[in-house]
């Protein structure tokens, strides 16, 4: 069981939490009693909680609930709030607290908010430190945030091999705690290589008579600093990981990477993936001055307005036979959505098929035949049902059939594209999920219009 979950409450909403923070920050500013209470409710929430609820306040009140926080506390919460309400907090925190927050951190999560801290205080917050914990520091931060060196944790149990399970169990007796998740105990020899793993439960169901050699795994997932931590997060998936070591190019072992910090990157990375698919360039905290917001959002709006200028010059093409024929009006915008809903379904599949890695250059071909036939079937099903429908609202079996004509053309173009514009964004060295949606709605509505309103002049008129 979590701490978290040991704590009251603790499966209360997050929203009833933070209409509870802030109806007491209302009535707190005169009310002892009520202060009283506020405090009281602040000390009993985990630092992942509090740090929901001062992201889900405006600015004014989340500084005022921030200054009621115990500064034991500060460290943990600013490890757990997003980057961009870390920034207001770290901003509004004089060096001294600053420096207190950070006096108790384990090296890696120093190096997270090292970036983010004022200059100032850097000096000091280093010359704090011993020389161990400032060359891990300094290790943490010479890798990029994507690889495994940036998020491999210190903490760890080492053995020997050439020792019992005996000498283990009292060795293991004189910590307070273990590291958290500890799953499995780390074996290195004299020269600190690593020869493998010995699981927790492997040490208790064992005689405790046996040597460390012959129980332990020496066959053991290892990574190195420099890995990709997606490709990581992913072996952690496969292979059921809780914990892994991590070793330099002599196999001597440096850190360990530990579940929670997978999932903290997993999570990251689909929130960035979504926010990518919208146009926006970093997360926004919801509470940020217009000026922070316009500045996250302008640019795939801008592209937005292009595309939608393009869209209506398509549909001014061909005014006078929207003129002679009111129908097409109505039906257009129907063609258009269902190519952007069809080519969002295939963008979704293509990135997500190439964050697996299981999308190659010699499949490429394969799979745009694949989707090309499901766009052709769906597009001859459900442009015959709308094309029946046409029919029958206007009583015009060739409008009917225009209009099956071009919601199938239609949804191959989305399909076409849908492959085409992440393939074509790896190419260029760009995230594949970059303005995906944006690039793709411009292209069938577009190119919707344009099929559409070509088929009706050509037949109809």
């Amino acid at each position: 069981m979590t701490e978290a979950e040991l704590r009251p409450g603790h499966t209360t909403r997050l929203h009833e939490r933070v209409e509870r923070v802030q109806d007491l920050l209302e009535r707190s500013h005169d009310d002892p009693a009520v202060q009283a209470e506020l405090q009281k409710v602040l000390d009993g929430l985990h630092p992942a909680d509090i740090a929901n609820v001062l992201e889900a306040l405006p600015l004014a009140e989340r500084l005022d609930a921030w200054q009621r926080v115990k500064a034991d506390r500060d460290g943990d919460i600013l490890l757990e709030v997003t980057d961009s309400v870390r920034e207001s907090l770290i901003a509004d925190m004089d060096d001294r607290e600053i420096l207190a927050a950070v006096e108790d951190l384990d090296p890696d999560e120093l190096a997270d908010l090292v970036d983010e801290l004022p200059t100032s205080v850097l000096p000091e917050v280093m010359a704090s430190l011993d020389a161990e914990e400032r060359r891990r520091v300094q290790s943490a931060l010479s890798y990029s945030d994507d690889q495994v060196g940036a998020l491999m944790d210190f903490e760890m149990v080492t053995i020997r091999e050439d020792v019992s399970l005996e000498v283990v169990l009292r060795y293991l007796r004189r910590f307070d705690e273990l590291p958290a998740q500890t799953d499995k105990l780390f074996v290195v020899n004299s020269a600190h290589v690593m020869v493998g793993v010995l699981p927790l439960h492997w040490l208790l169901v064992n005689h405790p008579e046996r040597m460390v050699h012959e129980v332990m795994a020496p066959d053991v997932n290892t990574f190195r600093p420099e890995d990709d931590a997606y490709d990581v997060a992913q072996a952690f998936e496969r292979y059921d990981l809780v914990t892994a070591p991590v070793v330099d190019e002599n196999h001597r072992l440096v850190g360990r990477i530990a579940v929670d910090a997978m999932v903290d990157l997993i999570r990251e990375e689909g929130e960035a993936e979504a926010l990518s698919r919208a146009g926006l360039r970093e997360e926004e905290d919801i509470f940020a001055s217009v000026w922070r917001s316009v500045r996250n959002r302008w640019a795939w709006l801008a592209i937005n307005l292009v595309t939608a200028f393009v869209a209506s010059r398509v549909i001014g093409l061909f005014e006078h036979s929207i003129e002679k024929l009111v129908a097409l009006a109505a039906l257009m915008p129907i063609v258009a959505g269902i190519g952007g809903n069809s080519g969002n379904q295939t963008i979704t599949m293509i990135v997500r098929a190439m964050a697996l890695e299981q999308l190659g250059v010699s499949s490429v071909r394969r799979l745009w035949r694949k989707e090309l036939g499901v766009a052709l079937v769906n597009g001859l099903v459900w442009g015959g049902v709308i094309g029946v429908v046409a029919w029958l609202l206007y009583d015009n079996m060739a409008l009917g059939l225009v209009m099956t004509a071009a919601m199938t053309l239609n949804l191959l173009l989305a399909a076409f594209m849908g492959v085409a514009i992440p393939m074509v964004m790896t190419w260029f060295g760009r995230d594949p999920a970059l303005g995906s949606s944006v690039l793709i709605t411009a292209t069938t509505d577009s190119g919707g219009f344009f099929i559409f309103l070509g088929l009706a002049t050509l037949f109809l008129l």
